[in-house]
């Protein structure tokens, strides 16, 4: 049976100062849009060892207006949450905390531009489409267009597709790699995947 998970080699390298989810080295995921529970929408994600590092069970419905993004050992990460109100569509995260709920990022669309804030002072990111449905670039927009981030279906040695459910994300260094993940879902949410 074929390896789900990226062929490229990485080790977690990490100082010891750091957040165990921000890593010096450039990390590769492979996403599947299903979750583990069965008859449960979600997601799994996978390091390059092979290892389960995040996950997202919807228990209710596909599309859900609130998931979450969680570890290995099912400590919630971050709450993603859908607003209502605005006309073209807003999600908002917010990394989780029991004792207050502060938002740490927001995602907007307006039309087919996507767009990250990362709160005041803070920055943000941008999505890019790169060809076909569903692959895309995450940029950053303070630092000259400079790539974070990149999804895109996951594909055999030979080239051959491994479906529409199965991806590949590539990380760049110093980024944090749950961010990442609940951006990922936010746009699963978009594209109706969980």
């Amino acid at each position: 049976m074929a390896k789900v998970y990226p062929q490229t080699p990485s080790s977690p390298s990490q100082s010891p100062s750091s957040s165990p989810y921000v890593s010096s080295k450039q990390e590769f995921f492979t996403i599947w849009m299903k979750s583990l529970v069965y008859n449960s929408h979600g997601c799994t994600a996978y390091n390059s060892s092979g290892e389960i590092v995040y996950r997202v069970d919807n228990y209710d419905t596909k599309c859900s207006s609130q998931v979450y993004l969680m570890d290995i050992r099912g400590k919630v990460l971050f709450a993603i949450q859908r607003k209502k109100l605005p006309v073209f569509g807003c999600w908002d995260g917010y990394k989780w905390d029991f004792s207050k709920k502060q938002r740490w990022f927001r995602v907007t669309r307006k039309r087919q531009t996507i767009h990250v804030d990362l709160g005041v002072g803070e920055g943000g990111y941008k999505i890019v489409k790169t060809g076909g449905k569903l692959g895309f670039k995450i940029i950053n927009t303070d630092q000259d267009g400079a790539l974070v981030a990149e999804f895109k279906p996951k594909q055999t040695a030979s080239g051959i597709d491994l479906g529409n459910d199965v991806f590949t994300l590539t990380v760049e260094p110093d980024v944090d790699q749950s961010l990442i993940m609940a951006i990922i879902m936010v746009l699963g949410l978009i594209h109706r995947q969980l």
